[in-house]
C-alpha cells in the first residue's frame, strides 16, 4: 500500500476552467518524488489536494490507501505537511518561536510535548537563534525555513514543498538539499517537492513526474526523465548540468558507472581519472 496516492484525479475550477485531468500518482513511504513542469501545468493544484485545501472534481486522493474526505481531512493533515512555495502565505505569528508552536499546538499537544518539538524543529533547520524575531524582520531563505520548521514540528508522515527552493541563495540551496535528504533516512518521511530549479532533482528524486496542463507526460527515474529529449523539450525543461556533462562523455565514448547526484558524478569522474594515469 502507498502512502498517497491519487486514481484519475480531476478538477476544475470555476466557470468550468479545468486544471487537472485524469492524474495518477503514487508516493511510496519514505520515497522523494519530484514534480516538475512549466507555470500553469497544475503542480500548485496538485498539492492542495493531498491534504484536502482542494477535493477532486473527480477521481479521488488516498491517504494510506483511504480516500481522503471532509469527514477524515483533519485527520490528515496532521500527517501531510504542504509547505507553500511564498513563506509569507503561511508565516503570520509575532515571533518565529511562536509560529513554529502554531501547529502543534493545534493539534491538542501538552505544553511539554509543544516546546520539545518546536525545540527539535528549530534545531533541525538551523534557526535556532531567529526563536525570537518577528518573522517579518526575517531574509526570504530565513522564512522558507521557519515555514519548513512549523510543518515539521507537526511531525507529518509526508512533507509536501512547493518550489521550497525559490528564493535561496546557491548556500541555501545547498543547505536545503542535505536538510531533506536526511528526512527520508532518519524519519521515514516522504517527500515530494515541485521545482523548476533541474539541479535539486537528481540530487534528491527518487522518482519525478512530469506536468503539463494538467495532465501527467511523463514519469520514471532521473535518468529515463532528463534522457528522454522529446519530453524535455514538450516540458520546456532544461537538462541538469551534470547530467548533460555525463550525456556528453557518454556520447564521445566515456560511459561513467554512476548516478546522477553531484557527489556521485564527481566520485566517477575522480576514479576514472585515477585509472587512466
Amino acid at each position: 500500500m502507498h502512502i498517497l496516492e491519487t486514481r484519475d484525479l480531476c478538477y476544475s475550477y470555476g466557470e468550468g476552467i479545468s486544471a487537472l485531468h485524469g492524474v495518477n500518482f503514487i508516493a511510496p513511504r519514505a520515497s522523494t518524488i519530484a514534480v516538475m513542469g512549466p507555470n500553469g501545468a497544475g503542480k500548485s493544484t496538485l498539492f492542495k489536494h493531498f491534504n484536502g485545501l482542494l477535493f477532486p472534481s473527480s477521481g479521488e486522493v488516498l491517504y494510506h490507501g483511504e480516500p481522503v474526505s471532509r469527514a477524515n481531512v483533519r485527520e490528515v493533515r496532521k500527517q501531510v505537511g504542504l509547505v507553500f512555495q511564498n513563506p509569507d502565505d503561511q508565516i503570520f505569528s509575532p515571533s518565529v518561536r511562536d509560529d513554529v508552536a502554531f501547529g502543534p499546538t493545534n493539534l491538542g499537544l501538552d505544553p511539554e510535548t509543544i516546546e520539545h518539538r518546536v525545540e527539535g524543529a528549530l534545531d533541525l533547520l538551523g534557526i535556532e537563534h531567529l526563536a525570537e524575531r518577528p518573522p517579518h524582520h526575517l531574509s526570504g531563505g530565513e522564512k522558507k525555513r521557519v515555514a519548513i520548521a512549523g510543518v515539521i514540528a507537526m511531525e507529518p508522515q509526508v512533507l509536501v514543498l512547493d518550489e521550497p527552493s525559490s528564493g535561496l541563495d546557491p548556500h541555501g540551496v545547498a543547505t536545503l538539499i542535505e536538510f531533506l535528504k536526511t528526512l527520508p533516512r532518519q524519519f521515514g518521511m516522504t517527500i515530494i517537492f515541485s521545482t523548476h530549479h533541474v539541479d535539486l532533482v537528481p540530487e534528491l528524486a527518487d522518482y519525478v513526474y512530469v506536468f503539463d496542463r494538467g495532465a501527467v507526460i511523463g514519469k520514471g527515474s532521473v535518468e529515463e526523465i532528463f534522457f528522454e529529449d522529446d519530453l524535455i523539450r514538450r516540458a520546456r525543461l532544461s537538462e541538469p548540468a551534470l547530467m548533460r556533462l555525463v550525456r556528453i562523455m557518454r556520447e564521445n565514448g566515456v560511459d561513467l558507472t554512476t548516478g546522477y547526484s553531484q557527489q556521485e558524478i564527481e566520485d566517477a569522474i575522480v576514479a576514472l581519472i585515477r585509472e587512466r594515469t
